[in-house]
């Protein structure tokens, strides 16, 4: 970072919903961009002006938007949008609830908030407070409002954890979250290595501190096109949304970058919603698949290389 204020960018806002006119190029901010800048670490007035497309859960979007206009300096110009149904309608009010006065439009189902960040002190704390990392109590295990299944154990995790067997050799986790299954894969003492890896800084940073095994190690990269490999076998709970929308493709390509990742004989563990149409990509990719637990709306598969 240097001294004098820069412009950024979080997230991917439309092109065609904002005029940006940045002198020079924005820096990215956004967690699911491997190496981009953490916006926590941006000093105060730090930035000239910053475009976002706000993130969707309320907890993240206000510690966002606090960090946002802390960052900030004073007549700094903050661009904030976000679909009506994910967040939009509430984005103003927030604004102003940090003490801001924001012009709200309206354009292609976004609400767009523009301000220049008022001199002197806002109502940021509560927001940055809630929204920071902390042991999340029902999991004892640190996390992150915005990350997967931040707060509790998701039931397709839970579902993949009690019919896996003790697994042995060079491993990883592709989309490993803030490790939850990676703790259980290294309770085997035949485990040599295991990678974790997660596009969310967020995440891997939790699981950096969740998962202290010295056998483990973590990426923050997309899952889909680190060199992995040859790995004995791979576990994984994909993602099957993308921008907030349902993508079957993106759990078909997760699978495809396992068998990349894997040797043959190598063994691929999925757990997924039961709808997801995985069958033809497994059966495609892998020598032998069977379905080892159908429970809850979830699916178990081991496919073997």
């Amino acid at each position: 970072m240097t001294e004098a204020p820069i412009d950024a960018r979080y997230g991917a806002p439309p092109p065609d919903l904002v005029m940006d006119d940045a002198s020079g190029p924005r820096i990215q901010l956004s967690p699911f961009a491997p190496g981009s800048t953490a916006l926590e670490t941006v000093p105060d007035g730090g930035l000239a002006s910053l475009v976002m497309l706000a993130p969707p859960g309320s907890l993240e979007r206000r510690y966002v938007l606090a960090h946002g206009l802390r960052a900030l300096a004073p007549g700094g110009r903050l661009v904030a949008l976000a679909p009506k149904d994910k967040g939009g309608a509430r984005l103003a009010g927030e604004l102003q609830a940090f003490g801001c006065a924001p012009a709200e439009s309206f354009r292609r189902r976004h609400r767009i908030c523009i301000l220049d960040r008022p001199a002197g002190d806002l109502n940021l704390q509560p927001a940055m407070d809630v929204g920071a990392v902390r042991i999340a109590p029902e999991l004892d295990l640190w996390s992150q409002p915005g990350v997967f299944s931040w707060d509790r154990l998701d039931p397709g995790s839970r579902l993949l954890m009690d019919v896996l067997p003790p697994l042995a050799g060079n491993g990883a986790d592709l989309g490993c979250g803030i490790g939850i299954l990676s703790r259980h894969v290294l309770r085997s003492e035949k485990v040599e290595s295991l990678t974790l890896v997660d596009i969310d800084r967020r995440a891997v940073d939790c699981a950096r501190r969740n998962v202290t095994d010295p056998r483990a190690s973590l990426l923050w990269a997309d899952a889909l096109t680190p060199p992995l490999g040859p790995l004995d076998f791979v576990v994984c709970n994909p993602p099957f949304h993308a921008e907030g929308s349902e993508s079957r493709e993106l759990g078909q390509d997760f699978i495809r970058a396992a068998r990349r990742a894997l040797r043959k004989g190598g063994t691929l563990w999925l757990v997924a919603n039961r709808h997801l149409p995985y069958e033809a990509v497994l059966g495609a990719a892998f020598r032998r698949v069977e379905a080892r637990a159908d429970k809850g709306g979830y699916k178990v598969v081991e496919a073997v290389a």
